[in-house]
């Protein structure tokens, strides 16, 4: 099974375990069953909004066996980072939630509300409280020569009644209004990761998450192996155009998947093979011998062209053609 080349999952939460309030399907008994694998877990998280412990109240009230130690959030990692380079005592402006407040508090930092403070530092996190003032308020300081961190720049968020604008898509507020990019504390970056693997005393760690651009390319950063799930917010058609960066070493259905053989990737001289489907690449487009609807077709989709363009650095959409014939185009090629 695929988790028995790993010791330890670090797994993201929103899109993985639970959309809004409610659990998706697998998730729990998949992730309990880590440890009857002896497989050890960690949550990393770009949600700002929650403390560890809320979070790990969450992840109970849903059935899963974890506690706050497991869960390495946002939040924190911007505070972290602030405290490292400021004064004991540096005014910062809290964009984002009590519990952001809390982190840059309790670092010996001082919470303030306004640019009339004078603060030296910003640091913005998500919170569904935060205001078109807040965001002016977060832009006069960056303007006047504040500082800037944002938690994470998560373009949406996964809830139960669909995706909903992120972090990141008010981050993209302020850079409009002042022309200065933050720095990022949290997923893409590799600190959460990192930090998570060392708690946990791993060196197999696997990354499992529903983005490309914040799980998949914070485990690449990390140096780690990384499963794209699909029951957030990416997609096999995403995966196959993504760059280098952001490429996952697996494409999974559900963590379920988990507990499954992943299947062989085959690499012939007319193609990829992967279970009954062939894929092959013909100049800018894809020829894919398999249904549209099988997994296996769209890894070995994502496995042709991502050989076939081995140094991709930008998001790109190859044209993709699915037939249903699989195996029997094999089996006559090798008459």
């Amino acid at each position: 099974m695929l988790i028995s080349g790993f010791d330890s999952v670090l797994s993201d939460l929103d899109g993985v375990v639970y959309a809004g309030p409610n659990g998706i399907p697998d998730a729990v008994e998949s992730l309990n069953a880590l440890a009857e694998v002896n497989v050890a877990l960690a949550f990393i998280t770009n949600n700002a909004g929650r403390s560890p412990m809320s979070v790990a109240a969450h992840l109970r009230q849903l059935g899963v066996k974890t506690g706050a130690e497991q869960v390495f959030g946002s939040a924190d990692a911007g505070a972290e980072l602030l405290a490292r380079e400021l004064n004991p005592g540096s005014k910062v402006l809290v964009v984002g939630s009590p519990y952001l407040r809390e982190c840059i508090a309790v670092r010996g930092l001082e919470v303030v509300e306004s640019h009339k403070d004078k603060p030296v530092a910003v640091i913005q996190g998500f919170d569904p409280a935060v205001s078109w003032n807040d965001l002016a308020e977060a832009s006069y300081a960056i303007n006047n020569g504040a500082q800037w961190v944002a938690t994470n720049t998560d373009l949406t968020i996964p809830r139960a009644e669909g995706i909903a604008p992120g972090n990141g898509s008010l981050v993209q507020a302020v850079k409009l209004a002042t022309g200065i990019t933050p720095r990022v504390a949290g997923k893409p970056e590799s600190f959460l990761f990192e930090r998570a693997a060392d708690r946990l005393d791993s060196r197999r760690p696997l990354v499992v998450g529903d983005r490309l651009d914040t799980d998949i390319l914070g485990g690449y950063r990390a140096g780690f192996s990384t499963a794209l799930v699909l029951t957030g917010v990416d997609s096999p058609r995403s995966a196959l155009g993504a760059p280098v960066s952001e490429r996952p070493n697996y494409l999974i259905s559900s963590l379920a998947d988990l507990y499954r053989p992943y299947p062989t990737i085959k690499v012939l001289g007319y193609g990829v093979q992967v279970g009954e489907s062939i894929a092959k690449v013909d100049g800018e487009s894809i020829e894919v011998s398999g249904n549209e609807s099988d997994l296996n077709a769209w890894r070995a989709a994502c496995h042709a062209w991502w050989l076939a363009h081995s140094r991709q650095q930008d998001h790109v959409s190859p044209e993709i053609q699915f037939t249903s014939r699989g195996l029997d185009t094999l089996r006559r090629a090798q008459r």
